[in-house]
Order: structure tokens, then sequence, then C-alpha cells
């Protein structure tokens, strides 16, 4: 490494530092003000930088912000891959943690800050199809973990649309954690789901 390289990385550590203070204070912004109240000086402050500094990462409000729920997605659908990866090889209780894992994606503070978006888009052509196309991206690796964990072949006629219907699930059941704690009814469905979804599969 010459001499010139090696001076550059502490700035380079520090402009990626910056970037990813960046990201996580947009998640946290967007899901507790929503769209409306996340403004990139709102943001800036929470991360503790300029304002300048945040419009030299993200030259517009859109790419911040699409680009704060891409990281964190990338980051849940990671550790999603972890917590399957460590999940047991018998049947019905792989099953069960696997849907368990796919609902908790859904229910966390990402999937509220990801709804935030949606409602925005729906009206903001310039967003909308940053985050059609986020959400297909995110939807296509998390209906992939989830037929690589449960071990089947999509082959098979009805497994694609019953892992689909799985995913659907997790969403709605997001949903219903928005407003009040649904975690014991949302627990009850799962472990049933689990049981269906085991019997469908084979």
């Amino acid at each position: 490494m010459t001499t010139h390289a090696a001076s550059r990385m502490p700035q380079q550590d520090r402009s990626r530092a910056t970037r990813r203070r960046l990201l996580e204070a947009a998640v946290e912004c967007l899901a507790e003000y929503g769209w409306a109240g996340s403004t990139v000086a709102v943001v800036a402050e929470r991360a503790g930088v300029s304002r300048g500094a945040a419009q030299h990462h993200f030259p517009t409000r859109e790419d911040l912000f699409t680009a704060a729920v891409e990281h964190v997605a990338e980051e849940r659908l990671s550790a999603v891959r972890g917590q399957l990866a460590a999940a047991p090889d018998d049947g019905a209780s792989r099953t069960g943690i696997v849907v368990e894992v796919i609902v908790r994606m859904y229910t966390g503070e990402l999937f509220r800050a990801a709804l935030h978006l949606w409602v925005a888009a729906a009206r903001e052509e310039a967003l909308r199809a940053r985050i059609v196309a986020l959400e297909n991206r995110v939807g296509r690796e998390a209906h992939r973990a989830a037929v690589e964990f449960l071990g089947v072949d999509e082959r098979t006629p009805g497994v694609r649309e019953t892992v689909q219907a799985t995913l659907d699930m997790a969403r709605g059941l997001g949903l219903a954690n928005l407003l009040t704690d649904d975690s014991a009814r949302r627990a009850r469905v799962v472990r049933q789901w689990a049981r269906i979804l085991d019997a469908a599969l084979g």
C-alpha cells in the first residue's frame, strides 16, 4: 500500500461511519416520525452530522430513505439467514422456526419504517419506482431464503404458492402489530401455520 493510499484510509473509514450513522438514523426517524416528519435535517441531527455532510452522501431525500431501508433490509436478511442456518434438521421443529423467523422479519422497526415509505410512494411518483424495485428485491430474497431453509423444491406444484402465502401471512401479522401488541395471538397463529405448512410441504 502506498503512503498516499494509507493516508486516505482514515478519511474513508470516517466517511463509511458517517454514511452508516445516517442510514440508521433515517430508519429510526422514519419509524418514529413517518415520511412527513423525517426531513434530511432531522436525520442529520439524530446522526450527529451536519446537513451538508448528509447531502454530500445522499443528494436527495429519496436517495437517503431508500438507501436506508435497503441497508437495514440487507442486514435483516443476513440475520434471518443466520438464524435459519442454526435451525434444527428435524421437520416440524425446523418448519416452526422458519415461520417464526420470517414473521419476526415483518414485525420490527424496519417493517414500520418501510410502511411509511410505501404510503409516501403511493403519492410520490419519484419515490414509487425506487420502493417498488426495493420491495421486489427484498421479497425475492426472503422467498429464496424460505425455500432454501424449508428444504423444498419449487418445481413441485403448489410449493411456490405455499411459501409465498407464508410471506404474505407474515406481512399481515406485521400490520396487525402496528397499533397494539399482537404477540400472544401471533404466537398461536404462527404455531398453527407451521403445522399446516409442514403437512402441506410433506
